[in-house]
């Protein structure tokens, strides 16, 4: 196969997302009703795609299909084209009436980032926010294919050439009904999804205290506060899942060594944030609009 047509010309936003949907569904047909349009449709946008690229992107597996090397090559180039697409639609317009893309994990996207979007649509409510909730490693990603403006998790991975612009105090601490009267190290312990960076956490600290209790994974973060309230065992959380619960003292936190855990709040972008990002980050900032939620600006960047 030899790439006698212009890429630029033949990798159009369409073509690019039909690409990438086959990529993730593995299918044909999958791809044509998760664009809403036909396989035969699918299959000529790959095609031109593969004409212009001068190389195949899939080959058949079974039922289905799978990217070859040079298809898995052209996925990471596919989504930071992408992501820089929609990422110039929002920032050619004036920061108020701009888009921001924020993208979160669970526990801050529930108890964390409600507020700060509230208090900011409020008071920019013509700036386009949408949010997209998601385990750390995949926001990451996300963010280095500038498929989102900003991520609130815990630190970027050192050389994702993220940077991080604010943080927030947080911190993990063990938590249990009251009255347990063995050990915390010994009874089970109640640990968020495969993925979570709680539950890795929770994981190298029982390993570096030599501790093997019984595990029990129930998911979130409010499953796993939900379940220590029942006296199922104790969990690693983080405050402000658990502080209604402490405050009510159906919860209460249990020493363990090297707990509490300082495990600060990021605000992470791209090295260029868009305009109504940077606005984004101002008002989330700024103690005077958003009072003890307020992040604090790094004077170092962070990634």
């Amino acid at each position: 196969m030899t790439g006698a047509v212009n890429l630029p010309a033949a990798a159009t936003w369409g073509r690019l997302q039909t690409f990438l949907a086959v990529h993730e569904t593995g299918s044909v047909r999958a791809a044509a009703e998760s664009l809403h349009v036909t396989p035969p449709a699918i299959s000529a946008a790959i095609s031109s795609l593969e004409t212009a690229l001068g190389t195949t992107l899939f080959s058949k597996a079974g039922r289905g299909i799978v990217p070859t090397d040079a298809g898995e090559t052209f996925a990471g180039y596919a989504r930071r084209l992408l992501g820089l697409l929609e990422e110039a639609a929002g920032a050619v317009h004036d920061p108020d009436r701009g888009r921001v893309r924020i993208g979160a994990v669970a526990t801050a996207a529930e108890y964390v980032l409600p507020h700060l979007i509230a208090s900011f649509a409020e008071a920019h409510p013509q700036v386009e926010l949408s949010v997209s909730v998601l385990p750390r490693d995949e926001l990451f990603s996300l963010a280095a294919d500038h498929a989102v403006d900003v991520v609130l998790a815990g630190r970027p991975p050192r050389g994702s050439g993220l940077v991080t612009r604010a943080t927030h105090a947080n911190h993990l601490v063990v938590v249990g009904r009251p009255g347990i009267d063995a050990s915390p190290l010994t009874v089970p312990w109640l640990l968020t999804a495969v993925g979570s960076g709680t539950r890795d956490t929770a994981r190298s600290l029982l390993t570096r205290l030599q501790a093997a209790p019984p595990l029990l994974t129930m998911g979130t973060a409010g499953a796993a506060v939900a379940a220590a309230r029942e006296g199922l065992g104790v969990t690693l959380v983080h405050e402000a899942s658990a502080a209604e619960a402490l405050a009510s003292g159906d919860l209460t936190t249990y020493a363990v060594t090297g707990t509490p855990l300082d495990r600060p709040w990021h605000l992470t972008t791209a090295d260029q944030p868009t305009a109504a990002t940077r606005l984004f980050l101002g008002h989330v900032c700024d103690p005077e609009l958003v009072g003890p939620a307020a992040f604090h600006t790094r004077s170092r960047p962070q990634g």
